[in-house]
């Protein structure tokens, strides 16, 4: 029996911090190294900024599972949080460019300064983009150091392809991979779902995962929310 094609993938993989294993590829290193350098950072501040499914959530969790920080979403941030958020050495805010109380962002920036903690913003666009009408709390954001991620390349969506069948304790081959990469929008999210589709599939119809299966699941799920390339 032919045995499965071998990907070769030149990619460091993190150690699992926050329950998931963090794939360090072009598209995030700097991201990495920013936060690698936590807690001397020359500001408060750093926000991280990338499309949807770029990894921005991913990366924040493996930053909160290091440093201890507190999550929350910006949409739920009210001004009486930061004496409770601050015992913490730092404090992550999520989709801080999608709706947040611009007084308790202010107020938690201030506070943060006051004592000496670090605030990881995270949000699609670079923080001078944010709709913030607030002048002092946009210059804070305007000054803060920001680091974009790109959406994954190739070599990342095999990758973590991989790890996420190995996750499942499935042994897929380098052509079903590479069909995928082809196929699947450069998103973690896509390659979360395609994954988990083609495991319950797979579960279902009692077959091994080949190509002609990976197909049929990705033929399944063309739609808007995982679009395939043309």
């Amino acid at each position: 029996m032919k045995k499965p094609a071998q990907l070769p993938l030149d990619l460091a993989l993190r150690p699992a911090l926050g329950g998931e294993d963090f794939l360090v590829a072009d598209c995030n290193a700097q991201a990495m190294a920013w936060l690698d350098r936590w807690p001397d950072w020359p500001a408060p501040a750093l926000a991280i900024h990338g499309p949807a499914g770029c990894g921005k959530t991913h990366l924040a969790h493996v930053f909160a599972a290091r440093s201890g920080a507190p999550l929350v979403a910006a949409a739920s941030l009210r001004g009486d949080d930061p004496p409770r958020l601050l015992e913490h050495p730092a404090v992550v805010v999520e989709d801080a460019d999608r709706g947040v109380d611009e007084e308790a962002l202010l107020h938690l920036f201030n506070a943060a300064r006051e004592a000496g903690r670090c605030l990881l913003l995270t949000g699609r666009a670079a923080p001078a983009r944010w709709p913030i009408a607030l002048p002092d709390l946009r210059s804070r954001l305007i000054a803060c150091p920001a680091v974009g991620i790109r959406p994954p390349d190739d070599a990342l969506m095999a990758a973590l392809l991989v790890k996420l069948f190995a996750d499942r304790q499935l042994r897929v081959g380098g052509d079903v991979i590479s069909f995928l990469v082809a196929r699947i929008e450069r998103s973690f999210a896509a390659a979360r779902a395609v994954a988990a589709a083609i495991d319950a599939a797979a579960l279902a119809r009692r077959r091994e995962v080949t190509l002609p299966l990976a197909r049929e699941v990705v033929e399944e799920l063309a739609s808007p929310s995982l679009p395939l390339s043309p």
